[in-house]
Parts: C-alpha cells; sequence; structure tokens
C-alpha cells in the first residue's frame, strides 16, 4: 500500500503449505487485488500450487534439496546480481547444522550482494532451552539443529565459515530493552502479563542474527541496532 514492495518478493514453503497459502490468497480479495493490480501482462500464473506475479513469488521447495530450489528460482526469474534481502524465522533450527550451513553457503555463493536475516533460538544449553526441546520432542518436533543455538557466538559461526564478510547477533532481550519506551507500554498493555520473568526468560533464548556480502558497497555492514 505505501509502495515500497522489493523488486520481487519470493516466498519459500513446503508444497503443502503452499497450496494452503494460495487457497488463503485466491479467496482473500485483500490479498489478491493488489497481486492482479501490480502485474503488468497476461502471464500472471495463479493456480493450486503456484504463484507467480511481477513483484510476488511463493515457490513449493524443500531448502534441504539446494539442486531443486535453484531450479525454482531461476525459473521464476530472481536475479542474484541484485542486492537481496534473505529472511528466516525459526527454519535453520529445523535442518541439521550441515544442511543449514550447505543453505547460507549457497546463498553467500550466489548472491553478492545480500543480509541474511535469521531469528531463532539460542542460548539453548541452560535449563530453560533443555525444558524447551524436551517439550518439543514430546510433541515430536525435533530441533536438527539445535547445536548452532548454544551461543550468540555459535550463531555468528554458522555465516562466518560459510564466506560471509560480517555478522552481528543480539538476543531478543536485548533487543526488547532498546525498544522505545512508549512502544513497550503500548505492548505490554495489549493483554495482562503477570510474569515479567517468564517473558524475560523466553526472550533471553531467542535471538536475531544478521550477515552482510556487499559487492556493491551499499554499506550494509553499517545496518544495525
Amino acid at each position: 500500500d505505501e509502495n515500497i514492495m522489493p523488486r520481487k518478493f519470493f516466498e519459500v514453503d513446503f508444497p503443502m503449505i503452499v497450496a494452503r497459502k494460495i487457497h488463503h490468497i485466491k479467496t482473500k480479495p485483500p490479498l489478491s487485488k493488489p497481486l492482479i493490480e501490480t502485474h503488468s501482462t497476461d502471464s500472471l500464473l495463479l493456480d493450486g500450487h503456484s504463484l507467480d506475479s511481477d513483484r510476488y513469488c511463493i515457490i513449493g521447495a524443500d531448502l534441504r534439496d539446494l539442486p531443486a530450489l535453484e531450479e525454482k528460482l531461476k525459473k521464476f526469474q530472481i536475479n542474484p546480481e541484485l542486492p537481496t534481502l534473505f529472511l528466516s524465522e525459526c527454519v535453520l533450527v529445523y535442518m541439521t547444522p550441515e544442511q543449514s550451513s550447505k543453505l547460507v553457503h549457497w546463498v553467500a555463493d550466489t548472491f553478492p550482494t545480500a543480509m541474511f536475516i535469521n531469528y531463532e533460538q539460542v542460548n539453548m544449553n541452560d535449563r530453560f532451552g533443555q525444558i524447551m526441546i524436551e517439550n518439543l520432542q514430546r510433541r515430536q518436533c525435533n530441533l536438527a539443529g539445535v547445536d548452532v543455538c548454544q551461543s550468540l557466538d555459535s550463531q555468528k559461526d554458522r555465516f562466518l565459515s560459510a564466506g560471509w564478510e560480517s555478522v552481528n547477533s543480539l538476543d531478543m532481550i536485548t533487543v526488547y530493552s532498546m525498544l522505545p519506551q512508549e512502544d513497550v507500554a503500548r505492548i505490554e498493555r495489549l493483554e495482562f502479563l503477570d510474569e515479567k520473568e517468564l517473558l524475560q526468560q523466553l526472550l533471553q533464548h531467542y535471538c536475531i542474527c544478521w550477515a552482510v556480502k556487499d559487492k556493491l558497497s551499499l554499506g550494509l555492514s553499517q545496518i544495525g541496532f
């Protein structure tokens, strides 16, 4: 609505999830109308399993299968020479360290000017972290990449060892403390919270990590909190 869309937004998820997302887009005009209005030709692709428009594309793929992922991205005209922002929210932790390392290595090799922002668990070797892991395991949810989530340094090392030029990381309790206090007060009024210590513990066990490659010298390494 504010005309600040990227040149093109690519979303990647498992094929089954993509089918559900496309169904919601097709059946809800507030989602489908902007895609149609910003598309310039008759080549809009919108069916049960694929969606590709000038500004937005959603792809069903497994991030652990890099050749298939790369083939689909090329099919829908991704341009690796453009500055590219990668957003990952609690995704890498469900891959083994070897698999996530290959993914971030592929991104670093393929996109010379890029930033990768990753949000997921950290400090998982203390008692709170172990309880979190055990609770997820009881629900048959395995955090295959939890070994990379031991500390902020281990999170950064994943990117540095994969060829990224610079990496920064903050736990979310630090991020929360840096937010404008009027925003914090507004957020905390939305839902009454009487267990402040529990929130603090939770925020200590999630982090945001951002890695940069900047061949075009855009000053990406200066972006931060």
